[in-house]
C-alpha cells in the first residue's frame, strides 16, 4: 500500500503536469481532487505526447477530452488527441462535433474522411466571409438592435453567425460583431448602462420582448429548457453504446438485434418507458427526488410512462411502512406512476431464466462461504465448483429452490470473467438461500435473486427503454449487458448520472438509519434530515425541490458537492410567492406605551402580501394594537450607536403597520443589566420619521397575553460541509441544529392555522405549522431564513 507521502508526491507531480499543459492553477487543483478526472487527463496527456507542455489552447481542448469523451468510444480517443495536437481540431465547436460523431460510432471502425467532414477538419472560413455574414445578421436584426442598443444579446448574434459558419474562428467572429455594433450605434453612452426599470403590470409586453431573439438577455439553451434532449429515441436502440472487454481479448459489443428491437417496439408502440426502482428499506431522501425527476420527467416529456418498481429482493429488509411511504411521497412530489410493480412479481420468470442460464453454461451452483468468495475474488481465482457439469448445477439449483440445502451452503453464481479488470465481472451471485417469508410474495420461495441478477432482467421484461441510474452503478454496466446478452433478451439503453450530494448532511441509507435508530434525530421525518418526509415537515414544497433538481441538471460530474444554500434559494423563491406574511416575536420584551389609554385596543390592518392592493380585503389581516406591546429582546439596546436601527433610551422606532414610539424609561432587574420592561410614548400623528422599523405583537385585550406558540429553529445538521468523509462523523453533529423556543408570541390571526400551513414571519424567516401542534398550542418549524447568512459572513 502506498503511504500518504507517496500520495502527496503523486498529486504534486500531476499538478505540475497539468500546469505545463496550460490549465490555470484553480482548474488544475480542482482536477487533482477528482481521482477519475485526474486519471483520464493524465492518460490523455500521455496519448498526446505533450508531457513537456503545450499551448493553453491545446491544453484546454485536451482537458475537455478527458472530461467529456464518450465512454463507449474510448478506443478512438488517441486518434482525436492527435487531431488536436496537430491543430486539425482546434475549436470547441469542432471538438463537440467530434464527441457527437464518436458517441454515434461507438467502438466500431470509421472512415477518417467521414470524421473529418463531421468535424470541419480543413475547413477555413475567411475573414471576408465572416465579415459578410456578420453584416447580413445585423441587417436582419437591425430594428431590434437599434431599439436595444448595447443591451442587445451578443450571444444571440453570435449564434446566428455560427449557424451559417460553424467552423469560423470564434475570436474573429466576436471582433467583427463588436466592431459592427460600434459602427451602427456609435460610442456607448451613460444611458446604455442604466438599468431598465421593471414593468410589473405589463407582463404581456414582457413576453413580446422575449420573442425578439436579439433583445433578450441570456436566453437559456435548449438543454436548459429541456434537459431530456440528451436521451435517444427508443427506435434508435440498435446502436452499440457499450463494449465489454474480456480478459481473453474478445469484446462484446452490446446492442439489440433488429428482430429484438422490432419485437420490443411492437409491444410498447414506440413509447418511452422508464422505471423508478427504490428498495423499500427506508425513507426516500432528496437524492431520490433527482432520480424521480429524471425517470418520471423523461417519460412525461416523451409522452411515455414510468414504472414505480419496488426492488424487493431482500425479504429481511423490506417493510410495509416503507412501501406505503414511498407510494405516498412519489405522489406528493407530483409524479404519477404508469404502473406499480415489484421485482417479486417476476420471481417465477427470474427463476426460469436462471435455469436457462445454467443450461447455456453461464451459471453454476457454488458452495464457497462468503469469506471464501471474497478471498477468491480478490485473488482472481476460480471457484472449485466453477466447472461442474451443467446437469449437476441444474439438480442442485432445484434442491435450493425446494429448501433441501441449508442457508449459506450454496449460491448460484454467474460464470462471467474472473480475470477481468472489472470487479463486477467476478462471477456475481445470482441467487442465495434465505428461509425468510417475503412481505409481498409470501412463503413460496426460499431462494431470492440478487440485485445484480434481477434488476437488468426485470428492466428487459418490463420493456424499459431507458434504464437510468447513478454513476456508482457505471461499473455494473458490463455485467448488466453480459447477462441480457447471455440470455438473448432485449437490452434497454443504460445511462448513468451523478448522484446528488448536498453539503452539511449525510445521504447514505445506512447513516440515515443510524441517526434515526440511535435517536440522534427525531425520526425519519425530522426536519433537519434531507429525507423528503423531513423536508416536507419542515415546510419545503415539492415544487421547490423539483425546481432545485432541474436547476442542477442531468450531469455526469461525479464529485460535485451542491451547497445547501442552493436548495434554500429555490425554497425562498417558492415561499416568497406562496407564504402569506404574519408576525411573531421569538424573545418578547414588554413595552408599555404610557400615553395610550390602558383599556384601549385598536385593530390595525397588516398586509399578507407586499404588493397587496388596498381594495382587496383578503390581502390584509387584523392586528390588535394596545398600550402593551412586545418587541424582540434583540431589538433593544441600553447604548445606542449610529449603525443601530433598533430601540434605545431616548430613541424612536416605527412599529410595523402602527405608529412611531420613543423609549422614555427602562425598568431594570436588581442586577442593573437585565431589562425587564420598557416605557415608551407613541406618536399618533405619525409625524416622527424614524429609520428603524420593528415587528411586534400586542396584548389583544387588557391583561391578556398574546397568542403563545412554540417555535423550532432548525440549522445545518452537521458542522462540516462533507461529514460523510469523516471517520467519526457523528462527532460533527451540530449541537445547535435544533433550538426550541417554547414561549414565543404571535398575532391572533395565526390561531386558525393548521398543520402544513406556511407563513413568512416578518424579519424572521419562513415557518410551517408542525404536526406536534395541539389545540392548546401551535408549533412552528422554521423552514428557511429570509436570507442566506452562510455566504455573507454570517454563521
Amino acid at each position: 500500500m502506498p503511504g500518504k507521502d507517496d500520495d502527496g508526491s503523486d498529486k504534486e507531480k500531476n499538478l505540475e503536469l497539468f500546469l505545463k499543459v496550460g490549465l490555470d492553477e484553480r482548474t488544475a487543483k480542482n482536477t487533482i481532487a477528482n481521482n477519475k478526472v485526474t486519471a483520464n487527463l493524465t492518460a490523455v496527456i500521455h496519448e498526446a505526447a505533450v508531457t513537456d507542455g503545450c499551448s493553453r489552447t491545446v491544453g484546454n481542448l485536451l482537458y475537455t477530452v478527458a472530461t467529456k469523451h464518450p465512454a463507449n468510444a474510448l478506443v478512438h480517443r488517441p486518434t482525436l488527441v492527435q487531431y488536436i495536437v496537430s491543430s486539425k481540431v482546434k475549436t470547441p465547436a469542432q471538438l463537440e462535433a467530434a464527441f457527437s460523431f464518436f458517441a454515434t460510432t461507438g467502438p466500431e471502425n470509421f472512415k477518417l474522411s467521414e470524421f473529418e467532414e463531421a468535424c470541419g477538419v480543413g475547413v477555413e472560413v475567411s475573414e471576408e466571409e465572416i465579415k459578410q455574414t456578420v453584416n447580413e445578421v445585423f441587417e436582419e436584426n437591425k430594428t431590434a438592435i437599434l431599439e436595444q442598443r448595447y443591451r442587445t444579446n451578443v450571444g444571440d448574434l453570435f449564434a446566428h453567425v455560427r449557424k451559417r459558419h460553424p467552423w469560423a474562428d470564434p475570436k474573429i467572429v466576436k471582433q467583427f460583431i463588436d466592431a459592427k455594433l460600434r459602427e451602427l450605434l456609435g460610442e456607448r453612452t451613460a444611458a446604455d448602462d442604466e438599468k431598465v426599470p421593471k414593468k410589473k403590470k405589463e407582463k404581456p409586453a414582457k413576453v413580446e420582448e422575449k420573442a425578439i431573439a436579439v433583445s433578450t438577455p441570456e436566453q437559456p439553451s435548449e438543454e436548459v429548457l429541456n434537459p431530456f434532449l440528451i436521451f435517444p429515441q427508443p427506435e434508435e436502440n440498435t446502436k452499440v453504446h457499450t463494449s465489454v472487454f474480456f480478459s481473453d481479448g474478445s469484446i462484446l459489443r452490446c446492442c439489440n438485434t433488429k428482430e429484438l428491437l422490432e419485437k420490443h417496439l411492437s409491444v410498447t408502440g414506440g413509447k418511452v418507458l422508464t422505471r423508478f426502482p427504490p428498495e423499500p428499506n427506508g425513507y426516500l431522501h432528496i437524492g431520490h427526488a433527482k432520480a424521480m425527476f429524471i425517470d418520471f420527467g423523461l417519460a412525461k416529456e416523451r409522452g411515455g410512462g414510468c414504472y414505480l418498481r419496488f426492488d424487493d429482493t431482500n425479504p429481511e429488509a423490506e417493510k410495509k411502512e416503507y412501501i406505503d411511504h414511498i407510494q405516498e411521497i412519489v405522489k406528493w412530489m407530483g409524479w404519477e406512476p404508469y404502473k406499480i410493480t415489484y421485482t417479486s412479481d417476476y420471481f417465477q420468470d427470474l427463476y426460469d431464466l436462471a435455469v436457462e442460464l445454467i443450461r447455456r453454461g453461464h451459471a453454476y451452483v457454488d458452495h464457497q462461504t462468503p469469506d471464501e468468495i471474497k478471498e477468491y475474488r480478490e485473488k482472481k481465482m476460480n471457484s472449485p465448483w466453477r466447472d461442474r457439469p451443467i446437469a449437476e448445477s441444474l439438480k442442485l439449483f432445484e434442491d435450493m429452490r425446494r429448501g433441501l440445502i441449508e442457508e449459506g451452503k450454496a449460491t448460484l453464481r454467474m460464470k462471467q470473467d474472473m480475470q477481468s479488470d472489472n470487479f463486477n465481472m467476478y462471477d456475481l451471485i445470482a441467487y442465495r438461500i434465505k428461509f425468510t417469508p417475503h412481505p409481498h410474495a409470501g412463503d413460496k420461495w426460499c431462494i431470492y435473486p440478487s440485485y445484480d441478477y434481477a434488476h437488468c432482467i426485470v428492466d428487459s421484461l418490463e420493456n424499459i427503454t431507458h434504464s437510468l441510474c447513478t454513476l456508482e452503478f457505471e461499473t455494473r454496466r458490463a455485467s448488466y449487458y453480459w447477462l441480457l446478452h447471455a440470455l438473448g433478451i432485449y437490452q434497454p439503453y443504460v445511462w448513468e448520472y451523478s448522484r446528488l450530494n448536498i453539503s452539511n448532511t449525510v445521504m447514505s441509507k445506512r447513516k440515515l438509519n443510524r441517526l434515526v435508530t440511535e435517536k440522534w434525530v427525531d425520526g425519519w421525518d425530522d426536519p433537519r434530515l434531507m429525507t423528503l418526509a423531513g423536508l416536507r415537515r419542515r415546510g419545503v414544497t415539492s415544487t421547490a425541490i423539483n425546481a432545485f433538481v432541474r436547476g442542477i441538471g442531468i450531469t455526469r460530474s461525479d464529485c460535485s458537492m451542491i451547497h445547501l444554500s442552493r436548495l434554500e434559494y429555490h425554497i425562498r423563491e417558492e415561499l416568497n410567492k406562496t407564504a402569506p406574511r404574519s408576525i411573531a416575536v421569538l424573545h418578547p420584551l414588554k413595552v408599555v406605551i404610557t400615553n395610550l389609554e390602558a383599556k384601549t385596543t385598536t385593530d390595525l390592518e397588516a398586509r399578507k402580501w407586499p404588493d397587496a392592493q388596498t381594495d382587496d380585503a383578503s390581502a390584509f389581516y387584523k392586528v390588535p394594537f394596545s398600550n402593551t406591546v412586545y418587541i424582540e429582546r434583540s431589538d433593544f439596546r441600553l447604548k445606542d450607536s449610529k449603525d443601530y436601527f433598533g430601540l434605545a433610551p431616548g430613541k424612536s422606532v416605527l412599529l410595523r403597520y402602527a405608529f412611531p414610539i420613543k423609549c422614555t424609561d427602562v425598568i431594570l432587574a436588581d442586577d442593573k443589566e437585565t431589562v425587564l420592561e420598557i416605557r415608551a410614548e407613541y406618536d399618533p400623528t405619525k409625524k416622527t420619521k424614524p429609520k428603524g422599523v420593528l415587528h411586534w405583537v400586542a396584548e389583544p385585550s387588557p391583561g391578556v397575553d398574546p397568542l403563545k406558540v412554540e417555535i423550532r429553529l432548525f440549522d445545518r445538521l452537521f458542522l462540516s460541509e462533507n461529514p460523510a468523509e469523516l471517520d467519526d462523523w457523528l462527532a460533527d453533529l451540530n449541537p445547535q441544529s435544533k433550538v426550541v423556543i417554547p414561549d414565543a408570541y404571535a398575532v391572533p390571526s395565526l390561531r386558525s392555522a393548521v398543520v402544513g400551513d406556511t407563513f413568512q414571519f416578518e424579519r424572521l424567516g419562513y415557518f410551517s405549522v408542525d404536526k406536534d401542534s395541539t389545540p392548546e398550542k401551535l408549533v412552528f418549524n422554521r423552514t428557511v431564513t429570509l436570507r442566506d447568512s452562510y455566504h455573507k459572513g454570517g454563521k
